[in-house]
């Protein structure tokens, strides 16, 4: 089976657009269960409301892998499954490393979907030397003193971070040195790479903030809706919000001297 380290996607060559690409996953995770129902033809309007977008968008996106459904009839899933895991490079192996073998490495490594999506936990890594030769989800963790070989000898091309925010750079650096083009960051800070190298961040804080924000807006709407004042009662009790002295400490370290709305 081929490796990642010697075989990219064509999606860039082909010029297909970034948010198309962000698009597929959506489209092959749809189709895949509709393969698995053994479902043979989709309509451009069922795969679309699957995968939670527009169906003129749908069609739009598939212009650009050269598939065109069959008036009538649809898309033939199993070809469309195959046609869009080709595009976005599941039909071969890629061997994967994650640097920080703590709850969150631990899970991910045991996760098994992986496997089925074209990729392979090659190797985990953690800086703890008590964590060495420590088995998680059957594969032994390894030193961070031995990240370049452990990159260079599995082949790895795309790297996962799930390190602490302060040395989630420094381990970003030492992957980029040793090889590693793709990374995908959950440690919450952002992440600088060279040209050549893509970073995929992954900020749950930040997910739920925007969802916190839509029950916000939800809940001024309803209160409307009833002729109510959206205005918390309470809050209007509340003291008014003050700029923070410089130095203070919060529990994500020091504190701006004024806080952001």
């Amino acid at each position: 089976m081929a490796t990642g380290r010697t075989h990219r996607p064509a999606t860039r060559s082909r010029g297909i657009p970034e948010a198309t690409v962000a698009r597929l996953p959506l489209y092959l995770r749809a189709l895949t269960a509709l393969s698995e129902r053994s479902v043979p033809t989709v309509s451009s309007e069922e795969l679309a409301a699957a995968a939670g977008v527009n169906s003129a968008k749908l069609r739009k996106d598939f212009s650009y892998l050269g598939s065109y459904g069959t008036r009538g009839v649809g898309y033939d899933v199993e070809y469309l499954v195959y046609q869009i895991s080709r595009e976005l490079g599941l039909t071969q192996d890629w061997p994967v490393a994650i640097v920080g073998i703590g709850n969150l490495g631990a899970a991910l490594a045991n996760y098994g979907g992986f496997a089925s999506r074209g990729f392979r936990v090659a190797a985990l890594i953690d800086a703890d030397p008590a964590m060495a030769g420590t088995p998680v989800a059957g594969i032994a963790v390894q030193h961070t003193d031995d990240l370049d070989r452990i990159i260079s000898e599995n082949g790895v091309s795309i790297g996962v971070i799930t390190t602490p925010p302060g040395a989630a750079q420094q381990v970003c650096d030492r992957l980029v040195a040793a090889g590693v083009t793709s990374i995908l960051n959950f440690a919450p800070t952002v992440l600088s790479v060279p040209d050549g190298v893509d970073v995929r961040k992954v900020d749950l804080s930040i997910e739920l903030q925007i969802l916190a924000f839509h029950e916000q807006r939800k809940a001024g709407e309803e209160a409307a809706a009833d002729g109510r004042a959206p205005v918390d009662t309470d809050a209007e009790e509340a003291p008014p919000m003050r700029a923070t002295p410089t130095g203070r400490k919060g529990p994500d370290g020091d504190m701006p001297a004024v806080m952001p709305a």
